[in-house]
């Protein structure tokens, strides 16, 4: 594919134009104990678990679930959801940058996320540069979730676009071998500096 068919740019959102960290939650469970808290996030295997709300799972279901399976971890499973805000350290100032300068620069602009449903919207309202986009997909809105190629599918269809005209962005590595399956262009995001070296070997800033 040559680069000038490029016509449409898909971001990630957790880890690409917001900073998202659980250790976040935890701290005031574990002070200064960053190992502790990656031994119990393991231990209870979190980011499988949290993986099923951003699918679609109601957390009071979810939390339901775990809390079942490590009752003496009940609370601290709770205050993930009572308190997930605290996850999101804010935006990633030079990738939301490139965001508007793709925007400026004609890109049709898309998200496709793993997120759930009941928390996505406060983030949406607190930052501004979601506006920028034409649309996105959310895995929690559409029981649909990266890799999965069905969910690529599914923004190809809404976005009315073809994988090859594409550049999808992802911090996944997971999530950026299913799209160059399915014919995306990728970026493996690695920090804003990396994209902005990268985008720019593509030509598209």
């Amino acid at each position: 594919m040559s680069e000038q068919k490029i016509t449409t740019i898909i971001f990630d959102f957790g880890g690409v134009l917001l900073k998202w960290n659980p250790h976040n939650i935890y701290q005031s469970y574990f002070p200064n104990q960053p190992a502790a808290i990656d031994s119990f996030l393991a231990e209870i295997n979190f980011m499988e678990w949290n993986a099923q709300q951003d699918k679609g799972r109601p957390f009071m279901e979810g939390n339901a679930i775990l809390a079942s399976q490590f009752p003496q971890y009940k609370e601290l499973i709770y205050a993930y959801y009572e308190n997930w805000e605290k996850c999101i350290d804010g935006q990633i100032d030079g990738s939301v940058e490139i965001l508007r300068r793709l925007k400026a620069r004609g890109y049709f602009m898309y998200g496709l996320s793993n997120w759930s449903a009941e928390t996505f919207p406060t983030a949406y309202k607190k930052y501004p540069f979601f506006k920028l986009l034409d649309d996105y997909v959310l895995s929690g809105d559409v029981k649909l979730i990266k890799p999965e190629a069905e969910i690529f599918r599914y923004a190809l269809k809404k976005f009315g676009k073809a994988a090859e005209e594409c550049l999808f962005i992802d911090d996944s590595e997971p999530n950026i071998r299913a799209a160059k399956t399915l014919g995306f262009q990728t970026v493996h995001f690695q920090s804003a500096a990396q994209l902005q070296t990268e985008l720019s070997k593509l030509r598209l800033l």
